[in-house]
């Protein structure tokens, strides 16, 4: 079925339009208003304010299975660097994901959908905020998403730079990692940098946690269990002259196992409160709330599959794609409900920025892909037939 030409206009004028008012995590009030006037205009049911600023539209047609379809609306704290005509109009905030596509291919679809009815059942359409970091997903699902509405299953993609255009990547198990953030306090004694002898420098204890962190994956877990340790801030001092009274190391923790996600935790502490003692420092680690993995139910990553093939076809459909180790906060209503998540590829004849950097802009080509492949899993998962 070829897509209404009106319909892609609206999607990539939507599309930009959201790209160059990005908008901070539980602050996308102008994105969710302008997402919940649209859908009203379409004649889906809309309600507002789920995890402040997200939005649900309904679309019922007649009896039938109940799925969710989700994409995350929240921008980034970067400056963009690229130079389109709808480059970001907020200073130090941008579309470094593709939030603003996800949005606006998941929009196009609820407008086509309510147009042409073509499924027996109901789609709950999720516009989420707040998923780089800041928990949007969970709070959503605390605040009753499945209870208000409930599903048989949900669904989300995300657009994936390093796959082509056109093809789709999905397996039956973890997808994305885990995600936990650690900050240590390192607590010495400051002194004259000339006198260490007269202190208990910090700072020393930090250059060999760094270090001795990293030997958890390779030497305290199996070579076949997946981890990644990162620290990624240190801050303390003053003075040059001066060895500081504290330091602070910040980092996080990617698993793909939740037994590994656990040892590691474990391990972490264990270092943060021994290794410090022989230098007559002190170590505490305060553990910030994280993402648990993204993992797929079997049957609706076949589902994904299944409509994949035969909406872009089998040889651009990668199966048991191997995981990544980002995190994804949609791993919050996995645990809460049946489903999948899947990337669709971003690399066109130039490939794309990567996610999360200043050059990055969402690849508009995956426009009409996304939204044909949104419509067909309707279709085929809510089947007038097969009902």
């Amino acid at each position: 079925m070829t897509l209404p030409a009106s319909l892609l206009a609206d999607a990539l004028r939507w599309r930009r339009q959201l790209h160059q008012r990005p908008e901070l995590g539980y602050q996308e009030h102008q994105t969710s208003s302008q997402v919940a006037e649209i859908l009203e205009q379409a004649g889906l049911q809309v309600f507002r304010g789920l995890a402040g600023t997200g939005v649900i539209a309904t679309l019922e047609n007649g009896p039938g299975p109940v799925i969710g379809l989700r994409a995350d609306m929240d921008a980034l704290p970067i400056t963009e660097k690229g130079e389109s005509a709808w480059r970001s109009t907020t200073p130090g905030v941008m579309h470094a994901c593709g939030h603003d596509g996800h949005t606006a291919i998941l929009l196009a679809t609820a407008c086509h959908l309510a147009a042409t009815r073509c499924f027996s059942g109901t789609v709950h359409f999720i516009f989420q905020p707040a998923e780089e970091n800041l928990g949007g997903a969970r709070k959503m699902v605390e605040e009753g998403l499945f209870q208000r509405f409930p599903m048989d299953a949900v669904y989300a993609l995300h657009n994936w730079p390093g796959l082509p255009v056109g093809s789709l990547a999905v397996n039956s198990d973890a997808m994305m990692a885990s995600l936990d953030s650690f900050e240590i306090t390192l607590q010495g004694k400051s002194c004259h940098a000339a006198m260490p002898e007269s202190g208990a420098d910090p700072m020393v204890v930090a250059a060999e946690l760094i270090l001795a962190l990293q030997t958890i994956p390779s030497r305290r877990l199996s070579p076949l269990a997946s981890a990644v340790i990162s620290v990624t801030q240190i801050h303390g001092g003053e003075a040059i002259n001066v060895i500081a009274d504290s330091i602070q190391l910040r980092g996080t923790v990617r698993c793909l196992q939740g037994d590994v996600r656990d040892r590691v935790k474990q391990l972490i502490n264990e270092f943060v409160t021994t290794l410090p003692q022989p230098f007559g420092v002190s170590g505490s680690i305060e553990w910030l709330p994280g993402y648990p993995v993204t993992r797929n139910h079997a049957l609706s990553a076949e589902q994904v599959r299944a409509v994949a093939e035969r909406t872009l076809g089998a040889e651009k459909v990668q199966w048991q794609v191997n995981p990544s180790m980002a995190s994804e906060d949609f791993a919050c209503m996995l645990e809460a409900c049946p489903g999948a998540y899947f990337w669709l590829g971003a690399d066109g004849a130039t490939p794309s920025a990567p996610l999360h950097n200043a050059h990055f802009d969402f690849n508009d080509d995956l426009l009409p892909i996304g939204i044909q492949f949104w419509q067909d899993l309707v279709e085929q998962l809510l089947s007038r037939r097969s009902n």
